[in-house]
């Protein structure tokens, strides 16, 4: 059983295998988004650098064969020295329907947050939204497992899975939630929902409102609109009766709009 300078199984050369899951990094870090980097930068504070330097070796040969993440939960295997993969869990808190509603209703008060998010962005502020409603966004602590031999902590199995999931988080953001136990399409269903909408009008069936549709009120955001009044001897200008009874009817006309309308004062003294 070989064991290296600093006192942690060694293993050997790993397996090489087919069709293994590649980092995209050739060197250096992995990560290039501020929520893949914020996460790496969580796990590089706390775990020993030379497993995580070993395990970055690893993701970029390719010797992880698979992860699988749900809420709270990612399960991977990782083909080390020996015949069978040996099987890699880390388990973070999911958080439950009641603190999630609390963070969709932070969510949908930000405007611009919501807008971000339904258009498949990461706000930068959205870690810090956590935290106003008493909850992380990364995890501070992760509870890690590997079948390996190996006693120290994490593994390169461990770490060659975590920073393979910082470069998935990369590719889709909504993973780091989705790890916390809300999918994207759980949570874009939800922000979309128009009962979050402040904009929102409440859709009535017209046959709810027969009763007073038609009462003052119902249609007070139109302008009332007054009819200009017609001339009272407009009739005989358009259908002129004989010139001889024009002179008769036309007095008459102008005598009775007044009555029907006290708004017009004519003068028919002159006719």
């Amino acid at each position: 059983m070989p064991v290296g300078r600093d006192g942690w199984f060694d293993g050997g050369a790993p397996i090489r295998v087919e069709g293994g899951i590649r980092a995209r990094s050739r060197r250096g870090s992995i990560g290039s988004t501020w929520w893949s980097r914020r996460f790496i930068d969580l796990l590089e504070r706390v775990c020993d650098k030379g497993r995580l330097a070993r395990g970055r070796s690893y993701a970029r040969q390719g010797q992880v064969l698979s992860i699988d993440l749900s809420a709270g939960l990612v399960e991977a295997s990782v083909q080390g020295s020996r015949p069978r993969p040996y099987e890699v869990t880390i388990r973070i808190e999911a958080y439950g329907e009641a603190r999630w509603t609390a963070v969709e209703e932070a969510i949908a008060a930000q405007a611009v947050y919501r807008a971000k998010l339904l258009a498949g962005e990461m706000p930068t502020e959205i870690e810090e939204l956590f935290a106003a409603v008493g909850l992380d966004l990364f995890p501070r602590d992760l509870d890690m497992d590997c079948s390996c031999p190996d006693w120290g902590f994490p593994c390169k199995h461990l770490s060659a899975v975590l920073y393979l999931l910082a470069e998935s988080f990369d590719d889709d953001p909504f993973l780091v939630l989705a790890w916390r136990g809300r999918t994207r399409a759980e949570l874009l269903g939800s922000l979309a929902d128009d009962r979050q909408d402040p904009l929102r009008v409440e859709d009535v069936p017209f046959a709810d409102r027969l009763a007073d549709f038609y009462a003052p009120g119902a249609t007070a955001h139109r302008p009332e609109r007054r009819a200009s009044p017609a001339a009272p001897d407009l009739l005989l200008r358009v259908f002129p009766p004989p010139s001889d009874l024009s002179r008769q009817l036309t007095p008459a006309y102008l005598r009775l709009a007044p009555r029907l309308d006290p708004s017009l004062d004519l003068d028919v003294s002159s006719s």
